[in-house]
């Protein structure tokens, strides 16, 4: 066999394996993600085995110091980590690409009559793309994952039915000073053409804070604006579609009162789960209460976060907390009060006593 189709296979073996392994551990350590851990480890198991009846003769082929690119390669890695690498997407990126070009040539060059008999084409070809896939979960998952950690306080839903016609934004900013980590937009009656300024005021106001904002309900509005996420129910765009229409980096949550519809939402690729109502709210007249226990039922099945919902307030809201919540929504406990800012801090502060005990 000739002596450059076998070291052209090694090197782009050696690059794709090292390339696999980077994204595992980023699956692995940074993510928790076993699903998507377990699938790129047996991308690279199976790359293993495929090759395995070549490794003798490539070993035997390698050169590496009398390899007449190895500066320039190292050169141009160092160059690309300068300029694109700055940040973990960007690693990630690079990594992906790298492992999907060898897939590429590897791929190629299987089809050499010399090499046909040892190496699948077809194969190559299919991992390639199944790369292609699973680079894009990943990236989504990183790029969401400092807002998806943002899901652990207070999540109020400034409803404009509830506020009847109170300064929006006057409110918005009380509960932002008193401490909420995520404000939600809902508007079940009005018109989304004169709802769009508001959300888009409601949208800097929360980026210049460092609070999640989200919209209910409304993806052309979600995505006008560039809120951080959306709300669906059930009721709503499936979430396949919500998830392919939102940029990768948004989150979406989603309503549920059951544990099959909970593992659903996950399956599916939503970031929170939305599980209520825990207890009878006036809010919401026809919602049907599941109370703490089918919350800790759904939290023993699914691992992502949960925000408890429905006629939580000062005196029920640690129920809710200890039966496994991450994050608490409310709308009457805070939009009800006299006083916004004290008492989002009163709820605030009573969550975090929870927290501690």
């Amino acid at each position: 066999m000739p002596l450059q189709p076998l070291r052209i296979v090694d090197a782009n073996l050696n690059r794709l394996s090292e390339g696999l392994r980077f994204l595992e551990d980023v699956a692995r350590f940074l993510l928790n993600d076993a699903t998507l851990s377990q699938q790129l480890k047996t991308m690279r198991h199976n790359l293993a085995e495929v090759t395995k009846p070549l490794t003798a003769k490539l070993l035997s082929q390698r050169s590496s110091e009398h390899d007449v690119g190895i500066s320039k390669e190292n050169v141009s890695y160092e160059q690309e980590a300068k300029h694109t690498q700055q940040d973990l997407p960007g690693v990630i990126t690079a990594n992906a690409k790298r492992a999907e070009e060898s897939f590429r040539v590897l791929e190629e060059l299987a089809k050499l009559p010399e090499i046909n008999p040892m190496l699948d084409s077809v194969r190559f070809e299919r991992l390639r793309f199944t790369l292609y896939t699973l680079e894009q979960k990943l990236l989504s998952k990183i790029l969401r994952r400092d807002k998806i950690n943002q899901l652990s306080g207070l999540y109020v839903i400034l409803d404009r039915q509830v506020l009847a016609g109170r300064d929006e934004l006057d409110i918005a900013s009380q509960i932002i000073r008193g401490g909420a980590k995520i404000i939600q937009l809902r508007d079940k009656q009005g018109n989304r053409g004169k709802l769009l300024p508001l959300a888009q005021k409601l949208k800097d106001i929360c980026t210049e804070s460092g609070v999640l904002f989200i919209i209910n309900d409304y993806l052309d509005l979600a995505l006008a604006v560039d809120a951080d996420g959306l709300h669906i129910g059930q009721e709503d765009l499936p979430l396949p579609v919500i998830r392919r229409e939102l940029p990768i980096d948004k989150v979406v949550g989603c309503s549920v009162t059951t544990v099959s519809q909970a593992i659903k939402a996950q399956d599916e690729g939503v970031d929170y789960i939305s599980v209520g109502s825990i207890f009878p709210t006036t809010t919401k007249k026809e919602a049907t209460v599941v109370g703490v226990d089918m919350l800790k039922e759904i939290r023993q099945s699914v691992s992502s976060p949960l925000v408890a919902i429905g006629g939580i307030n000062e005196d029920n809201i640690s129920q809710a907390m200890a039966a496994g919540a991450d994050s608490i929504a409310v709308i009457s406990a805070i939009l009800g009060e006299e006083d916004i800012k004290g008492a989002v801090q009163r709820l605030t502060a009573q969550m975090n006593l929870t927290e501690k005990s």
